[in-house]
């Protein structure tokens, strides 16, 4: 190997199956989602190659049925997240020598593996742990985590073939080095693709990795995992560890091979990782790579001229798929009067026919949110708006967590632009609606850029171009993924490359090019082919 350029697959998007009734993905998905529901999952730290189980463990229950246990993982201790950084620099070495092409090799059969033999029970562990509908699964757990192998490894091609131009009396040529020490890769719950990303395409570039899953995202974490190892990462490569998020954090940024950190999360704990990075940065040996996606606050901007019915699958979608637990979920929405009550009517019409409850009945359109305490933080903006004189209920406004943590999909009308729920990040099935004058377009723009600290996703929908153009200019720095007559998730990889700036995160782009980027260390090499022998240059000349 190594003896040849190589030309690797080429990138396409995985296919998204239907899953209709009698078709054998369908019944597949279930039977599989049945027996990890009877059975019991134990998930252990896996640390250079080695499965470790420490007996201090958390037990993982659906979020749609919060007293039934599906397993439960074990917790590090200081010492193992020590081990795990150990682990990763002794890895380093053969790993960031090994040619390219082998590392492109281990994550396409990843690819593969997943949408082969792999596909349910990807799609079953996202759908039991975070109760996602099978139609969610299968975008995430299956076809994006898919995108992402395969598009990283045609994006890496690319970087590495971008080369610098040479004379006849010299090569000059750039290494797209992995960076020194190790990276630490921390993901969310929502997304199994993310949690699969963030540390295979640090990895894929040459590096090593100490991971760190959400606590309600272990049981599609450890179908991840099981992937990856059957792929052949080697060992050290890909450390998995879970445990009390402070300790695990606080040891890992205290190394000098601390290296980056891929996040995705919370504004607040990103800032606060961000910190802790500045105050150690003199006992860093490189200066580490920040790269993170965090907070949204996304909107739907409808001008006059849209169509009503257009505007209410929007929302409809946009803020109610996957219980409104996206990061790029429409959550505050400024619509025209003249066309607000066609709108309303829709929306309404489109919430009393969902059907909610476990995704295991493919007729529920939206399950549980994630867990106990953000039912409650959710429950409690719902209260506050049926007391405020500021807001109305349009359609939902109940809630019940005797089984799962059901919050039932819910509009909220405002006549305060800065009612607290057109500002504050909810991340659930809650969206906010405030109507404003037909004339006021470009005021409202301006009111939509100046509301939030985030800038992560916006759509705007209108049949007037010229509303169109001063939207896209007024909101220039609003989204980072900013859309024109749609709704303001689904970005594709490879079609849409993700992320947003402001409280938003670094907007390093995940599915493209610019995040990986981020996980080299480019080195020039000049070499001349027959070096001077004599000092002088003609203009010394007499």
């Amino acid at each position: 190997m190594g003896k040849g350029f190589y030309d690797v697959p080429i990138a396409v998007n995985e296919p998204i199956l239907d899953y209709a009734p009698g078709s054998p993905e369908r019944e597949e998905v279930l039977k599989t989602y049945k027996e990890m529901y009877n059975g019991s999952l134990e998930v252990p730290l896996y640390i250079d190659g080695k499965e470790i189980t420490t007996g201090d463990t958390r037990t993982i229950s659906p979020p749609h049925d919060h007293q039934h246990s599906v397993g439960f993982y074990h917790k590090a201790t200081k010492a193992h997240i020590e081990e795990a950084i150990a682990s990763s620099l002794k890895a380093r070495e053969k790993w960031a020598a090994l040619p390219w092409e082998n590392r492109a090799a281990i994550f396409l059969r990843a690819a593969e593996l997943i949408a082969g033999p792999y596909r349910a029970r990807m799609n079953a562990a996202t759908m039991l742990g975070q109760s996602k509908t099978v139609h969610q699964a299968e975008i995430d757990s299956a076809c994006e985590i898919i995108d992402f192998l395969r598009f990283n490894v045609q994006f890496m091609t690319e970087i590495y073939s971008d080369q610098p131009e040479s004379t006849s009396g010299a090569w000059n040529r750039i290494e797209y080095r992995p960076i020194e020490g190790f990276v630490y890769a921390i993901t969310p719950f929502n997304f199994t693709a993310i949690a699969g990303n963030l540390p295979s395409c640090v990895a894929l570039m040459g590096n090593v990795v100490v991971w760190k899953p959400s606590h309600s995202q272990m049981y599609s974490a450890k179908i991840l995992l099981d992937v990856f190892r059957e792929a052949g990462v080697p060992d050290g490569v890909i450390n998995m560890v879970m445990g009390d998020s402070a300790m695990i954090t606080d040891t890992l940024l205290a190394s000098p091979d601390f290296s980056g950190v891929h996040f995705t999360g919370s504004t607040g704990v990103f800032q606060d990782i961000w910190k802790m990075i500045g105050n150690n940065i003199h006992n860093y040996k490189t200066y580490p790579r920040i790269v993170g996606e965090t907070g949204g606050k996304d909107f739907i901007v409808a001008h006059k001229s849209s169509d009503p019915k257009q505007v209410a699958t929007a929302i409809s979608r946009g803020a109610f798929e996957y219980q409104g637990q996206k990061c790029s979920a429409a959550s505050r929405c400024y619509i025209s009067r003249n066309i607000w009550n066609e709108v309303k009517q829709y929306v309404i019409d489109d919430l009393n026919s969902f059907k909610m409850g476990s995704p295991e009945n493919m007729e529920n359109f939206v399950s549980a949110v994630i867990h106990e305490r953000s039912f409650d933080k959710l429950a409690s903006y719902i209260d506050e708006a049926k007391a405020s004189p500021n807001a109305e209920i349009v359609v939902g406004g109940t809630y019940d967590k005797s089984v799962g943590y059901f919050i039932a999909p819910t509009v909220i009308e405002t006549t305060d632009p800065n009612y607290p729920t057109m500002c504050i990040e909810l991340f659930g099935p809650v969206v906010t609606i405030f109507v404003f004058e037909d004339d006021a377009w470009e005021e409202t723009l301006h009111l939509v850029d100046s509301t939030s600290e985030y800038a992560l996703t916006g759509a705007v929908f209108s049949e007037d171009r010229y509303a169109l153009d001063a939207a896209v200019k007024i909101l220039e720095n609003a989204a980072g993924n900013f859309y024109i007559n749609d709704k303001p998730t689904g970005a594709v990889v490879g079609q849409q490359p993700f992320g947003g700036a402001r409280a938003s995160g670094t907007n390093d782009k995940a599915g493209s090019k610019l995040n990986l980027y981020r996980w080299v260390s480019p080195r020039m090499v000049k070499e001349t082919f027959v070096s001077p022998t004599d000092y002088r240059y003609p203009f010394l000349g007499e």
